[in-house]
């Protein structure tokens, strides 16, 4: 966080280059602003500066109308629905939709799944249900490539509900069994003579 006084003399000339690194919070409205909005400057002895937006709505204050600090530079808000899209993506990497559902997921990003469906169709060209098969189906390649673990545990650490999902995965996309793909990526046997 930056001193009161930096923040201070950047909120006097409203200038731009800080704005989103802090919040100004004025104690008699119980109002926070970014440090760029337009209303007329409270007194010094009347704000308090705060480093993220969710702080100073911590300590009860709301925001501004006016500047709207949900807006600011290098808040979530600012970046869009990038920012969901990528939050969503992580969680989906992390395992989110291993074990829970679209409507869970849509849940923890604070939209509705049939927003989600319609961010992803936009953004990423695929559902999120596609997007998490597709990790799984990588990582249990690459788990087939790298390890000599049986099948049953490669299909559960990769995230997959049953083998036979596992299998059925890997026969739409590849058009063989997993079985049949980690044979052909072992050297064959020498044949003694």
């Amino acid at each position: 966080m930056l001193d009161f006084e930096t923040c201070n003399a950047a909120r006097l000339r409203r200038d731009p280059r800080y704005d989103g690194r802090f919040f100004t919070a004025v104690k008699t409205t119980r109002i926070y602003c970014r440090p760029v909005c337009p209303v007329k400057q409270p007194l010094t002895r009347n704000v308090t500066y705060y480093p993220t937006a969710a702080a100073a709505e911590a300590a009860g204050y709301r925001p501004c109308l006016r500047c709207r600090p949900e807006t600011a530079p290098f808040c979530a808000a600012w970046n869009g629905t990038r920012s969901t899209i990528t939050r969503a993506l992580k969680l989906i990497e992390s395992g989110a939709l291993d074990c829970g559902s679209v409507a869970a997921l849509s849940e923890r990003l604070g939209i509705s799944s049939r927003h989600l469906a319609r961010l992803f169709e936009r953004h990423v060209g695929a559902s999120p249900q596609q997007v998490a098969k597709t990790r799984r189906v990588q990582q249990a390649k690459r788990l087939l490539d790298t390890t000599d673990d049986p099948l049953a545990q490669i299909a559960y650490r990769a995230g997959f509900g049953s083998v036979r999902r596992f299998n059925a995965a890997f026969l739409e996309l590849y058009g063989r069994s997993p079985s049949s793909i980690r044979g052909s990526l072992r050297p064959p046997a020498a044949i003694a003579h």
